[in-house]
């Protein structure tokens, strides 16, 4: 099966309509074979009561692009992705722009997958450091 980059980000970005996603705005823009990449706008949508990213926001970020991320690792019409376990480390705070994040694969088992989330600001600074345990499973 050979990597295409474009009919990844078009599924993953279709995907997203009428979902948690198209409300937090998550646009996926980049992807390798082992690495899958979205933006966010942080805004008054993503905001917390002090005016800064919601840490929730960032996992759900993080989680979205995770779980997106083990779609290119299996047969979708057999089998689907379940995140089963993610933590966050929150290092840096952020008021207004953009934030990207990138999950990149540590461990593709059959029916497990590890990925390193790491979540920058525009000029690369880490946000916050997140890992995502997914399952997979046979479709039903």
């Amino acid at each position: 099966m050979s990597f295409d980059k474009d009919k990844i980000l078009h599924l993953c970005n279709t995907w997203c309509k009428n979902t948690l996603m198209e409300t937090l705005e998550i646009e996926y823009i980049d992807a390798g074979e082992d690495f899958l990449t979205a933006k966010m706008p942080v805004n008054s949508r993503v905001h917390q009561p002090m005016g800064l990213l919601h840490g929730g926001a960032t996992v759900a970020l993080a989680e979205s692009v995770g779980s997106a991320a083990s779609l290119m690792f299996i047969n979708t019409e057999k089998q689907e992705v379940r995140g089963i376990e993610i933590s966050a480390n929150h290092l840096k705070s952020k008021r207004e722009g953009t934030v990207f994040c990138t999950a990149r694969i540590i461990h593709q088992g059959r029916s497990i997958h590890l990925w390193e989330i790491k979540i920058t600001d525009e000029a690369g600074k880490l946000i916050s450091l997140c890992k995502l345990t997914n399952m997979i499973l046979p479709r039903r």
